[in-house]
């Protein structure tokens, strides 16, 4: 059961605190200035030694003789909210003018202690892109391992992990009415969803995470109503436009002797949780609506992934993309999240091994040759009719922030679902900009051998072409409809125009729902089939 937070959401405190975080270039651009490359990228690594050296060097009480500079004030903020390091008084009144360490203390963020104060909070300057653009925040949470070099609280509240800054990247960010984050944490996708919606709830079941995001919120001067309560219980009855989760999907262990942690655990057997959120999540979602999600699944022995989460699916009636974007076997999935709970070999070798054998034996008793993790995105469609399903495997890098590739991505097929063979036909086309073809050849030939055709942004697809759907890429200039294209290319290699048609209208299907090709706006009406 969460424990009550060591903040308080009062508006004034809040305010003059985040006036002098401001004051103070408390920001990523700044931090990272002061600490250079090396030790800014050992902290993402979470190691702060280089961190501790620089700022170490900076952090003295002023003196009316010797006043704090910029840096210095600087250095105070790194060493207490970033670092988690005591820090003299002196230094840190000097920091916090406004809000004072009266204040600081009484807002939860600091502890004094005689002549020195403790940080009670990370709390962190935050950047990041995401289809609305660029964002400069602060973000409090529960100070973390490297902080106070113990294993992590029950109740912890993550800031903005590796996981978080996935989905706040993937998340459509269309203007719309409301917006769900469900499972907020420390309410950073609340706070994402916030600068595109007119209202977003945010729900988790802890009322020590929803204390962070209230407060996250506020220090931010961002609108965000929370509800506590499990899964979808809270917002029973609504509905809303778009649904994002990160929910607590970690595969765990059911046992007294594993520990189990509030922001990702959900308390299930497996990966049910994220099998009940897709079936669930659609009596929520308005007609249109959109949910994205993260999620783990198993890979049982025998059954291929894509069919069980197509399972899903399929009980849930939504359209459904789902994109796997790791696969990690039992060993490693185990080492993955022991680790993650600040429990390592050297640190509690009994307990790692016990956690350790726990999760195999766990993940065995249902015959798991792996786990998956990866991006769901549902639709409930307006019709009812389901028309998208669609499980792929990307392992590869993509090209942040996808949530704009994505909302692209899926208005491509609902053009190509009103469009017949006939109608794309008399579609013009052109050439996305990031599109670019390779060309491999034997040498002393002149044609070439291997023709890719490679998309530069999103999810950086590359496609094996052949020589006739090279050519009618390179002529998707808006000119011809691809009918004419065809035709084209049909009289110069002297193939049938039908032979050529049935093998080029399906691969530009798929060039036009990956975006490689792009229709020209103002082409012929719709045909709808049927």
């Amino acid at each position: 059961m969460s424990t009550a937070a060591p903040l308080l959401a009062d508006p004034a405190l809040v305010a003059r605190l985040a006036g002098d975080l401001r004051a103070a270039r408390y920001d990523v651009g700044s931090v990272q200035e002061l600490l250079g490359p090396l030790a800014f990228a050992a902290l993402d690594r979470e190691e702060s030694v280089p961190a501790r050296r620089v700022v170490d060097a900076l952090v003295t009480p002023p003196t009316t003789a010797s006043p704090a500079t910029p840096d210095q004030r600087l250095a105070v903020l790194v060493a207490a909210f970033l670092l988690g390091q005591e820090v003299p008084c002196a230094a840190l009144a000097d920091a916090l003018p406004t809000l004072g360490l009266d204040g600081a203390e009484r807002l939860g963020v600091l502890h004094v202690r005689g002549t020195s104060a403790a940080p009670r909070v990370d709390l962190r300057p935050y950047a990041a892109d995401d289809a609305s653009g660029h964002a400069d925040w602060w973000l409090a949470s529960d100070l973390g391992e490297m902080s106070t070099g113990q294993a992590l609280r029950p109740d912890h509240v993550l800031g903005a992990g590796g996981a978080s800054l996935t989905l706040a990247q993937v998340a459509v960010r269309g203007k719309v009415g409301r917006v769900l984050d469900l499972g907020t944490g420390c309410g950073i996708q609340a706070m994402h969803a916030s600068r595109h919606a007119a209202d977003v709830v945010a729900t988790d079941i802890s009322a020590r995470a929803l204390a962070f995001a209230r407060f996250n919120a506020m220090l931010n001067g961002l609108e965000v109503e929370t509800r506590e309560g499990s899964m979808l219980e809270p917002v029973a009855g609504e509905q809303f436009d778009l649904v994002v989760s990160n929910p607590p999907f970690v595969i765990t262990p059911r046992r007294p002797d594993v520990a189990l942690y509030e922001y990702r655990d959900a308390g299930r057997s497996g990966d049910d949780v994220v099998r009940d959120l897709v079936l669930g999540v659609g009596q929520v979602l308005a007609p249109g609506g959109v949910a994205q999600m993260l999620g783990n699944w198993e890979h049982r022995r025998g059954q291929d992934w894509a069919e069980r989460v197509g399972g899903w699916l399929d009980e849930a009636g939504l359209d459904g993309w789902v994109v796997q974007r790791e696969v990690l076997d039992p060993a490693q999935y185990a080492e993955t999240w022991i680790r993650d709970g600040g429990t390592t070999p050297d640190r509690d070798p009994e307990g790692w091994a016990t956690a350790y054998a726990a999760w195999l034996d766990d993940l065995a008793s249902r015959d798991v040759e792996a786990v998956g993790f990866g991006i769901l995105t549902l639709r409930r469609p307006v019709d009812g009719r389901v028309s998208l399903r669609r499980l792929e495997e990307h392992t590869g890098s993509v090209h942040q922030p996808l949530g704009g590739h994505i909302a692209d991505s899926l208005a491509a097929h609902d053009w190509l679902e009103a469009r017949s063979d006939a109608a794309l036909a008399a579609e013009r086309l052109v050439v996305a900009p990031d599109v670019t073809d390779e060309r491999f050849f034997t040498p002393g030939t002149d044609d070439p051998n291997v023709i890719i055709v490679r998309q530069g942004g999103g999810f950086g697809r590359a496609v094996h072409a052949s020589t006739a759907l090279a050519a009618l890429v390179g002529a998707c200039d808006g000119e011809l409809t691809v009918g004419q294209i065809v035709d084209a290319i049909a009289t110069i290699v002297d193939v049938p125009v039908t032979d050529l048609a049935a093998e080029l209208l399906p691969a530009v299907r798929s060039l036009t729902r990956d975006l490689f090709l792009v229709p020209v706006p103002g082409g012929p009406a719709a045909e709808v089939d049927g």
